[in-house]
């Protein structure tokens, strides 16, 4: 089958304004919890889009770590080319896409650090190998074979045994949203989009044409 011939019929759900409630946030962890029910593979998986000084767009897959009303966190290597964008533009959009519920969740926002007290909270409850690992990879750098990654992890794990500290250049960045795009697939294409958009504190809901 080529390509072009591959398609789906999106018939498992739907979205309207009313359903969609008042405040997005709910609506999120809503849709969070249910594809967590549904086991869907890696829920808390998104894509990050930062964009560079020189307006080139980027993504990655990036995992969500918290959520609440102050924004949505994730944690990464300040160095890393996600990490050197955001200190240029300190605005990102993120993605979750539960293909099995058929559903997808938009957020665009400002992003900003966490506080170190934070970062150190996470981090010490990630796995040894894990916290090793953030010492070990000089992420997004060039590197001239894996061997470089697996001695500095023996480096790493004989310097500092089973307490390695988070590294100053590692931590925490939180996506401060304003605006969130809730996407449910439906028949013949005619899927529900509904967006709330920050306007002087208040969200303002609207259904977008798909």
């Amino acid at each position: 089958m080529e390509l072009k011939d591959l398609r789906k019929s999106y018939e498992r759900g739907s979205l309207d304004e009313m359903e969609a409630g008042t405040v997005p946030g709910a609506l999120f962890h809503r849709w969070l919890d249910e594809a967590v029910a549904a086991k869907v593979p890696e829920p808390t998986a998104m894509t990050v889009a930062t964009v560079g000084a020189d307006g080139r767009p980027s993504t990655r897959i990036v995992l969500l770590k918290y959520a609440d009303e102050r924004g949505l966190v994730f944690f990464t290597n300040y160095d890393s080319r996600k990490g050197q964008e955001l200190a240029v533009h300190p605005q990102a959009a993120l993605q979750f896409h539960w293909t099995e519920l058929e559903r997808v969740a938009r957020v665009e926002g400002r992003v900003e650090k966490t506080s170190a007290e934070e970062s150190d909270a996470y981090f010490v409850t990630r796995p040894l190998d894990s916290r090793l690992g953030a010492w070990a990879s000089p992420q997004s750098q060039v590197i001239s074979s894996r061997a470089v990654l697996l001695g500095n992890a023996a480096k790493a794990s004989a310097k500092f045994g089973l307490n390695p500290p988070r590294p100053d250049n590692w931590g925490g960045y939180r996506l401060v949203p304003d605006t969130w795009e809730f996407w449910q697939g439906r028949r013949s294409r005619l899927h529900d989009r509904v967006r709330f958009r920050l306007d002087a504190g208040t969200w303002i809901k609207e259904r977008l044409a798909p």
